[in-house]
């Protein structure tokens, strides 16, 4: 990974002015900054300012100036952000592009809020000085403890997934919980003990990355032990760290401290942590927050004097055709850049595998990239994507796009099928008559009443044996033997019925009883075309 400067989103003051805290929107189409004078700055995906509005605090009589905002985070689904403040609340602001900012939550706590995530729909995750690892929901409007400990919560943090936390508490502490470990089987609880308060704090793929003002950055395994160690110490120009930002792929960390931004990189070959040169800037001071796009395509610095910084993340570029930009962002996030529509789809893979050669096939709609293990699919158009289980080949497939709705990859004379958008293969049968004309596929192409799936498959046993196979429920309907060799078949819309054509120009409808009604002599010119 290796950062660029590309802009100043905002200037930076001549005294101490902090950056409190930063949020990306899920959607990257907006970006918040809260600065020391309680105002959040809203700008788009562009850099480009276009709103602003300030907090209030949670009792006028303490007047304006009475507290700090100390944690930001938009929803899941982009419309509305949460100030975690100081004088012990939590407001939830609905916002839109030109609506006018309404509180449509407020949390009171007993204690000043100190940091803060909003990592599932209607649920708020922050820490409190107290100590307290707290959750709020938005749809009953009530707050519970998910646990306690005595000290004070310093950093808070969530899975790639967001469905596991991490909090770094001032005695060092460091306490994972899980809404759901999705079959990890990893423990719950106090994890380790942090030699100091962990205030920079990442929870990666494939371990937890920790430094405080020791200037040592420690990364500790699934269960708490020390992976790896580095120790900047005994360098006169390094200084604490104050906050830490791991990348939405979670292979790479990035970590701020004085004037100075540090890159680790996972290496999935090695499995170890490497550093990339880090980024210096004069005059940059104290990093004081970090926030990442969710596309992993841009990175932004504020500092202690005001100032945000945004910087331009990519391990390489390439261009496609002239026509495609592919950046990767990490070793397993590529993004895919239509250059003249300036449309972008980032292509992932869930498992952390690393993304080998990316094309753009059926008439530059549909992506095709390979990892390890995975085969990654997807439609540029309605940005659907899949990543199936797929063990490589030698890269002897062959892959037929003439259905919107699922690919064909046909290879040693096995078809399967994926349907874009879904992680899980449809279907794989056997034939050696790969054809678009000889394979019908039909997705749920008309609503039918008392169905809610309805997927089938007709194809070509052999040249006058065909096949009609529900992909939902995986068997057979039937077959149908001709006496002559079939050169062309189509399932209707509900799959219920079947046209197919033989070499002497003779046509056949099959109903769902597959009784077979000769059409004579007459070829629909449909058919004829085909």
């Amino acid at each position: 990974m290796q950062l660029k400067h590309l802009r100043t989103l905002l200037s930076p003051q001549d005294g101490a002015a902090k950056v409190t805290c930063m949020a990306w929107s899920q959607n990257n189409a907006k970006f918040a900054v809260c600065t020391v004078d309680r105002v959040v700055l809203l700008y788009d995906e562009h850099g480009e300012r276009r709103d602003k509005f300030s907090t209030k605090p949670a009792d006028m009589k303490y007047g304006r100036k009475s507290y700090m905002v100390k944690g930001m985070a938009f929803s899941p689904d982009s419309t509305k952000i949460a100030i975690g403040q100081t004088d012990n609340i939590i407001y939830v602001y609905k916002i839109g592009e030109d609506d006018k900012k309404v509180i449509c939550n407020k949390f009171i706590q007993t204690s000043a809020v100190t940091c803060l995530q909003w990592p599932a729909e209607h649920i708020i995750v922050f820490g409190l000085a107290e100590g307290k690892v707290r959750l709020a929901n938005t749809k009953t409007n009530k707050s519970s403890t998910i646990y306690g400990t005595d000290s004070y919560v310093v950093s808070l943090t969530t899975n790639s997934s967001g469905k596991g936390i991490l909090s770094g508490h001032a005695d060092g502490t460091i306490v994972r919980y899980f809404f759901d470990d999705e079959g990890s089987g990893e423990s719950q609880g106090k994890l380790v003990n942090h030699p100091c308060p962990p205030y920079a704090l990442a929870w990666a793929t494939n371990s937890i990355v920790a430094a405080g003002c020791d200037s040592r950055i420690v990364a500790y395994g699934k269960e708490g032990h020390v992976l790896q160690t580095f120790d900047y110490s005994r360098d006169p120009q390094e200084r604490e760290f104050t906050t830490a930002a791991a990348s939405p792929g979670g292979q790479s960390v990035v970590l701020g401290s004085y004037d100075r931004l540090r890159v680790l990189n996972w290496s999935p070959r090695r499995s170890i942590w490497e550093e990339a040169k880090p980024k210096e800037i004069a005059n940059l001071y104290t990093v004081t927050a970090l926030a990442w796009k969710r596309d992993g395509s841009r990175l932004c610095a504020g500092t202690l004097c005001g100032g945000v910084e945004q910087f331009d993340c990519c391990l390489r570029r390439s261009v496609y055709k002239n026509k495609f930009e592919l950046t990767s962002v990490g070793p397993s996030q590529v993004i895919v850049k239509n250059l003249s529509s300036g449309t972008r789809v980032v292509l992932k893979s869930h498992y952390g595998y690393e993304v080998e050669e990316v094309k753009i096939l059926g008439k530059e709609r549909y992506l095709v990239a390979h990892t390890s293990d995975t085969l990654l699919l997807g439609d540029l158009n309605t940005n659907r994507l899949s990543e199936v289980a797929w063990q490589g080949s030698g890269g002897n497939e062959k892959y037929f796009f003439e259905n919107e709705n699922v690919c064909m990859i046909f290879n040693a004379g096995e078809l399967t099928l994926v349907e874009y958008g879904s992680n899980d293969t449809l279907g794989s049968v056997r034939t050696e008559f790969m054809n678009p004309h000889l394979i019908s596929v039909r997705i749920n192409e008309r609503r039918q009443r008392g169905m809610e799936d309805n997927k089938k498959l007709a194809y070509l046993v052999d040249i006058k044996t065909i096949a009609i196979v529900d992909l939902t429920g995986g068997y057979n309907i039937g077959t149908i033997s001709h006496e002559s060799r079939v050169d062309w078949l189509e399932l209707n819309e509900t799959g219920h019925k079947l046209l197919f054509r033989d070499r002497k120009l003779r046509v056949r409808r099959v109903t769902k009883a597959l009784a077979i009604e000769s059409l004579e002599d007459v070829v629909l010119p449909a058919a004829r075309d085909c």
